[in-house]
């Protein structure tokens, strides 16, 4: 991939990346940082692969579907990482899926790995703020009138998919009490 290209993908992802967060914050979901892990970010990388292949299958038919269970996907690490990481980093990809497979890994994720009920306005919340990241995140990917199914598609979706990864995993690090303080220089280790 030629060096404009991939500039042309890192800034597409970047401001993504900055709306998602930023809507996240207007919503109370967020405190205006994405809370990462590198450990969470890496597994993403693993994962990667056969979220594409399964998500690539249903972005005609079901846009918010294949772009939304990235953060599922993103929250149910970050829950893995908080929980036991020894654990959580050799879990493979197809325990993410529902009985149905891909198509019900949203509830999946939120009932057995998360422990939220489905019923629950947890659970409503977390839906309607995903489903509002979705629908930001398939406005900006039509705002860049790229060609259906063309390789570009492709790598814009791939990084879209990231973006709601990251997401995802930040939501649930917030849900559960994390936050990026500043540490004076003094406290910090030699």
């Amino acid at each position: 991939m030629e060096t404009n290209q991939i500039e042309y993908l890192d800034k597409f992802e970047d401001n993504l990346q900055a709306e998602l967060l930023k809507l996240c914050t207007q919503r109370g979901a967020l405190s205006g940082v994405l809370l990462a892990s590198e450990d969470i970010d890496d597994k993403w990388q693993e994962f990667a692969p056969e979220y594409m292949a399964d998500s690539v299958r249903e972005i005609n038919s079901y846009p918010m579907v294949a772009i939304a269970w990235a953060a599922y996907v993103g929250m149910a690490v970050a829950e893995w990482w908080d929980k036991d990481w020894e654990k959580g980093s050799t879990t493979p990809y197809d325990t993410l899926h529902g009985a149905s497979g891909f198509d019900d890994m949203d509830e999946h994720i939120l009932a057995d790995i998360l422990g939220i009920a489905l019923e629950s306005q947890e659970a409503q919340f977390i839906e309607d703020m995903l489903r509002s990241c979705a629908t930001l995140a398939i406005s900006l990917i039509r705002h860049e009138e790229i060609e259906a199914q063309s390789t570009k598609a492709f790598y814009i979706f791939s990084r879209t998919a990231r973006a709601m990864y990251r997401t995802g995993a930040s939501l649930r690090l917030h849900a559960l009490g994390y936050k990026f303080e500043k540490v004076p220089v003094s406290e910090l280790p030699n």
